[in-house]
C-alpha cells in the first residue's frame, strides 16, 4: 500500500503540474464551451476518476517499487512543454500533460501503473484537435455525409441535386454546414467506443472493431440523419430542418449511434463467444487472489516521486519566465491602402461577409478584381493576412475550401512561376472551369506546400517569435473555346505586377 507520505507527495506533484499546465489545460476547457464538438470534454475527466476509483482495489493491491522510466517520461514531457510554451502551440502542452499523469503514475506506483494508462490516455478524447486539421476532417465528412444523404433521398424516389454541400430539392435548398459534417458526433463516440472497448473484456481485436467502428457508424448515421431531414422537408417544408427538430434529431442519431455500438459487441459474442452473456464481458475484473494483501518487501522508495516534483517544479518556474515573452508583431500596412491600379491593371475592391471573416479568423485581407485592356476577363486577386497564428488560426488552404463550393479539383500541379513556387489547380463545376494559383507568404519566403509552411511556422515561432503570414490565391475563369495556357498567361502577367506590390504588405 501507499504511505502517506507518498501519498501526500503525490497530490503535491498533481497540485504543481495542473498550475504549471494551467495555459493549456484552460484553452482545452474555453473550446469544449465555444465548440459543440467537444462538449462532451467536461465529462472525460470525471469518467477517467470514476475508472480509477472504480479500479482503486485492483491498482493499490498491484502498487510496486517506483520506475525510475517515470522520471524519463516526465523529462520528455516537460521538454514538450517548454516547446510548446514558446511556440504557442496549446497541443503540445496538452498532450505533454497526458505524458506527465503517465510518468507520476510510473513514479508513484510503478507497475501498477498497467491498470493506470487506459484511464488516463482517455484524456487525449478531450483535446480539441487543431484547427488546422479540424478544418481539413470538417471538409472531408461535409462532402461524404452530404453524397450518402442524397442517396438516402433518392432511395425515396425523391429528385435532388448535390452541388458540393449544397442539397437541391427544387424548392429547397438545405446547406450541409460544418456543424451538420457529423465531428460534434465522432468525438463523443469514439470517447464512448473507448470507455466500451476498455471495459469490453475480449481480445485485443474485438476491443480494436469496436472502437474503429465508431468512426463508419458516425459517417453513415450522420448521413442518414442529413437525408431524413431530405425526405422531412420535401413532404412538410423547410421547417422540419430549423430549431428544435433539428436539433432534436441529432440528439436521436447520436443514441442510435451508441446502441448500434453496443449491438456490435453482441453480434460480436453471438457469433464468437456464445456461451458468455454481456454481463460478463463488461464485468468488472476481480482483484486477483495473489494480490490479496500485498507482501511488502521493505519502504517504497519516495525518492523518484520527489524528483518528479523537483523537474515539476523547475517546468512551473520556466513556464512563467515563458508567459511573459510578448510575441514579435511586425509593422503591417493595412489591405485598404493596396492600390487599384498596377500598371495597365484597374480593380475594384470587393468585401466579405463578416460571418465569414469571422470563421476565417484572419487580421486583414485584400480582394479585388483586376482587369486590364489587353486582358478583360477578371482576375481575382485575394490575400488573407494573420498577425498571428500561435493559437491555430491559419489559413484556410483552397485545396480544402474547393470542394465544399461544388467546385472539383480536375488537376493540380506544383509549378515554379515569377521565380516562386506555387500551388496550380484547374478547377470545374460542370461546363465551368477556372485557373487557380495560390501560396503561402511571409518571414521573406514562398512556399506552396501547407504542411512545410506549418513547419516553417513551427521553427519561426521558436526562434523568431513571429507567425505572421499569408495566404495568396489568384483566380481566374477559362473561358468557353479559350485554352489554358491563354489563363496562363493572364494570371502570371498580373501576378508579376501584384508579387512586387505585395512584398510592401506582408514583411520578411
Amino acid at each position: 500500500m501507499l504511505s502517506v507520505r507518498q501519498v501526500s507527495l503525490f497530490v503535491v506533484a498533481i497540485g504543481l503540474a495542473i498550475f504549471t499546465y494551467w495555459t493549456g489545460l484552460s484553452e482545452a476547457v474555453l473550446r469544449w464551451g465555444v465548440q459543440e464538438e467537444y462538449s462532451h470534454g467536461y465529462l472525460i475527466p470525471l469518467v477517467t476518476l470514476y475508472i480509477l476509483w472504480e479500479k482503486k482495489e485492483l491498482i493499490l493491491s498491484s502498487v510496486s517499487k517506483p520506475l525510475w522510466s517515470g522520471v524519463l517520461a516526465i523529462v520528455i514531457a516537460i521538454i514538450v512543454l517548454i516547446v510548446g510554451e514558446i511556440s504557442a502551440l496549446f497541443l503540445l502542452i496538452q498532450y505533454s500533460f497526458i505524458l506527465l499523469l503517465i510518468g507520476l503514475s510510473l513514479v508513484t506506483i510503478g507497475r501498477a501503473t498497467k491498470y493506470t494508462i487506459a484511464p488516463i490516455l482517455l484524456l487525449l478524447f478531450a483535446i480539441p484537435l487543431p484547427y488546422v486539421i479540424e478544418v481539413v476532417l470538417t471538409a472531408k465528412l461535409q462532402l461524404w455525409s452530404s453524397a450518402i444523404g442524397v442517396d438516402v433521398i433518392r432511395a425515396f424516389n425523391i429528385p435532388v441535386f448535390l452541388e458540393g454541400n449544397v442539397i437541391d430539392l427544387g424548392v429547397y435548398k438545405l446547406q450541409v454546414v460544418e456543424a451538420c459534417s457529423g465531428l460534434r458526433y465522432l468525438f463523443p463516440l469514439m470517447s464512448l467506443g473507448f470507455i466500451a472497448a476498455y471495459f469490453y473484456q475480449a481480445p485485443f481485436w474485438k476491443r480494436a472493431v469496436v472502437f474503429l467502428a465508431t468512426i463508419p457508424i458516425t459517417i453513415f448515421m450522420n448521413s442518414f440523419r442529413i437525408g431524413a431531414i431530405g425526405v422531412l422537408v420535401d413532404n412538410w417544408g423547410i421547417s422540419m430542418a430549423e430549431g428544435f427538430l433539428h436539433d432534436f434529431e441529432g440528439w436521436i442519431i447520436f443514441m442510435a449511434c451508441a446502441v448500434i455500438l453496443f449491438a456490435l459487441v453482441w453480434l460480436l459474442e453471438r457469433l464468437t463467444n456464445k456461451q458468455v452473456s454481456l454481463a460478463k464481458v463488461f464485468g468488472v475484473v476481480a482483484v486477483p487472489d495473489q494480490y490479496g494483501t500485498l507482501k511488502s518487501s521493505g519502504p517504497i522508495s519516495s525518492t523518484p516521486l520527489i524528483v518528479a516534483i523537483v523537474l515539476i517544479a523547475g517546468a512551473m518556474m520556466t513556464s512563467q519566465f515563458l508567459d511573459k515573452r510578448t510575441e514579435v508583431f511586425p509593422d503591417h500596412i493595412s489591405f485598404v491602402n493596396f492600390p487599384m491600379y498596377l500598371d495597365d491593371w484597374q480593380g475594384k475592391h470587393e468585401k466579405l461577409d463578416d460571418d465569414v471573416m469571422k470563421k476565417l479568423g484572419m487580421d486583414d485581407y485584400l480582394m479585388a478584381n483586376y482587369v486590364s485592356e489587353n486582358h478583360p476577363v477578371p482576375v481575382n486577386f485575394y490575400v488573407a493576412y494573420y498577425q498571428s497564428q500561435r493559437k491555430g488560426v491559419s489559413p484556410h488552404s483552397p485545396r480544402v475550401c474547393i470542394p465544399g463550393g461544388g467546385w472539383e479539383i480536375a488537376d493540380l500541379q506544383r509549378v515554379t512561376v515569377n521565380d516562386h513556387p506555387a500551388n496550380r489547380v484547374v478547377i470545374k463545376k460542370g461546363e465551368q472551369r477556372q485557373l487557380v494559383y495560390y501560396w503561402f507568404q511571409g518571414h521573406g519566403r514562398i512556399v506552396a506546400n501547407e504542411y512545410i509552411n506549418k513547419w516553417y511556422l513551427f521553427l519561426d515561432a521558436v526562434f523568431k517569435n513571429r507567425t505572421d503570414g499569408a495566404l495568396v490565391r489568384h483566380v481566374t475563369p477559362v473561358l468557353p473555346g479559350e485554352s489554358l495556357t491563354q489563363a496562363d498567361e493572364r494570371l502570371i502577367g498580373f501576378m508579376v505586377k501584384a508579387d512586387t506590390e505585395l512584398s510592401n504588405y506582408v514583411l520578411d
